[in-house]
């Protein structure tokens, strides 16, 4: 008998295991583990980066359990909203027509659009240029990114389901230039810096963007929990020494 309660405790642990927080509700936050050090999988097959660190911190501080779960980009919001799981962290821009289907925590960083090419490239110095000379872009589909250049129907553009993908073809002359967020050139300093050493980015951050965790439209509740967690968090100084260890520098800004 003794044995039996032993397997059925192990069992009850198992199901309930978590990142962190009590005994309780276990709530799957889905992240796009692509883009190092925002969210990646580790050597170990473990979700890390700075958003998930700085995930497991809110949690922590709002006292619920999580659980990460890596979901591609284009299942994040779908997921979302058919309740797949109950919150995303993924770099997701605040977009008022986003607001529309889900609602936004407070932002936790600020980054931007920004325009990388081929550091052999000579005489474009900012997206203006690029336009003129009738560049091919890409992007990723469903990105901030990828909205920008639809605005513009003169603009060349070429959809990619990763930003990785859109800057491979970049170095292999496939096309002329990538838009992304600014984070974005992070993956190739941290892990693969010969690549890095052969793009550039250029100009100025396009834009303001904020980055926030995203719910339901319907979890007002959790919102006001996490919301509240996630602003000692910031005010505490625990995501300014995640973006330390996480080496962001100017590519994104814990908000003051």
């Amino acid at each position: 008998m003794k044995k039996l309660l032993t397997i059925i405790l192990a069992a009850v642990l198992f199901l309930t295991g978590c990142d962190n927080g009590p005994a309780g509700k276990t709530y799957l936050v889905a992240t796009d583990a692509t883009l190092v050090p925002m969210s990646f999988m580790s050597v170990g097959n473990d979700t890390t980066g700075f958003e998930p660190d700085l995930m497991r911190a809110v949690a922590k501080e709002a006292e619920i359990n999580i659980r990460l779960v890596n979901v591609e980009w284009a299942g994040l919001f779908g997921g979302l909203i058919t309740r797949k799981f109950d919150m995303v962290i993924s770099s997701v821009t605040v977009l008022e027509e986003r607001k529309e289907r889900m609602a936004f925590s407070d932002p936790y960083l600020k980054s931007g659009l920004a325009l990388v090419i081929r550091k052999d490239q000579k005489g474009v110095d900012s997206f203006a240029d690029a336009k003129k000379n009738n560049f091919l872009i890409g992007a990723q589909i469903g990105t901030t990114a990828y909205f920008f250049l639809e605005k513009d129907p003169a603009v060349r553009k070429k959809g990619y389901q990763m930003y990785g993908h859109a800057v491979t073809d970049l170095i292999n002359g496939k096309i002329d230039a990538v838009l992304g967020e600014s984070t974005g050139t992070l993956f190739y300093r941290n892990q693969h810096k010969p690549l890095f050493e052969r793009i550039k980015m250029v100009g100025e951050i396009m834009t303001n963007e904020y980055y926030a965790i995203v719910f339901h439209k319907d979890d007002t509740e959790l919102l006001a929990k996490v919301n509240a967690a996630l602003r000692a968090v910031l005010k505490n100084g625990t995501a300014t020494r995640l973006h330390k260890k996480w080496d962001l520098g100017q590519a994104a800004q814990v908000p003051e």
